[in-house]
């Protein structure tokens, strides 16, 4: 996976019980540095933990994730290192989330890669809440 002009991070973890929730916290970390007051870190952290266990339940060694940034989106892409599909059931959990923009999944001679893209951009105001 290749991406230009924008910021990225690689955070590699060893595939093991513990993993989602430590790539859960160092991803929440590094994007704290991003800039993003407006993201919502309780999605962030389950969009992280739920892809992050389905790339462990792969059966590989190592799980790796990316992320990136344009526009006020934040994309996490989560690497398994295991050729062959896994459990997809993931990407209608993270549909859930609200926000959420998109999700996907994909396979290389790297390994299976599942992706979820957040919306970082500050929330307008429904029409029922009076401006302060």
């Amino acid at each position: 996976m290749i991406v230009r002009n924008r910021r990225t991070a690689a955070l590699a973890f060893r595939a093991d019980e513990w993993a989602a929730k430590k790539a859960a916290a160092k991803v929440a970390e590094e994007l704290r540095g991003w800039g993003y007051p407006a993201l919502d870190e309780s999605d962030l952290t389950a969009a992280v933990r739920r892809l992050v266990a389905a790339a462990v339940a792969d059966g590989g060694k190592r799980v790796s994730v990316h992320l990136g940034d344009q526009d006020h989106k934040v994309l996490v892409a989560v690497l398994s290192h295991v050729a062959g599909s896994s459990d997809e059931t993931v990407l209608g959990e993270l549909m859930a989330l609200t926000t959420v923009d998109s999700v996907g999944v994909d396979a290389g001679e790297d390994g299976h890669r599942m992706w979820v893209l957040l919306d970082a951009a500050p929330r307008r105001r429904g029409a029922g809440h009076a401006a302060a």
